[in-house]
């Protein structure tokens, strides 16, 4: 199993509520493409660095998960046929990158990370 992160972006028209039922769509996907999910969080509302379909803003999702090469291009055509997704980017984890990932999370939570405790 590998470690993969995906950033996407939805379009702004979007309702809350409309966010967050694409997002549990997308993790779903993940748990049933025989994939964990390590993490999910949201970025909220930015700015982009250059209009998309004539949109300067979007919502940011951040998915980390496991699951092995096939689960990305299954993952990969769901955000092709969403019309929501306006961008998105996977890439594998190598070790650091998992490392520099739970320390992250763990100074957002406001607990110790396992790696810092170790050393």
């Amino acid at each position: 199993m590998n470690n993969y992160e995906t950033v996407f972006i939805l379009t702004p028209v979007l309702s809350e509520d409309q966010t967050k039922e694409a997002v549990k769509k997308f993790e779903g996907e993940i748990a049933s493409f025989g994939g964990k999910l390590v993490h999910s969080e949201s970025w909220g509302l930015k700015k982009l660095a250059y209009p998309i379909q004539k949109k300067t803003t979007g919502f940011y999702f951040l998915l980390e998960f496991e699951g092995g090469g096939d689960l990305i291009s299954q993952l990969e055509v769901s955000f092709k046929r969403d019309e929501r997704v306006m961008r998105f980017l996977t890439v594998k984890m190598d070790k650091h990158h998992k490392a520099w990932s739970e320390k992250r999370r763990a100074r957002l939570s406001g607990a110790k990370p396992e790696a810092a405790e170790a050393n």
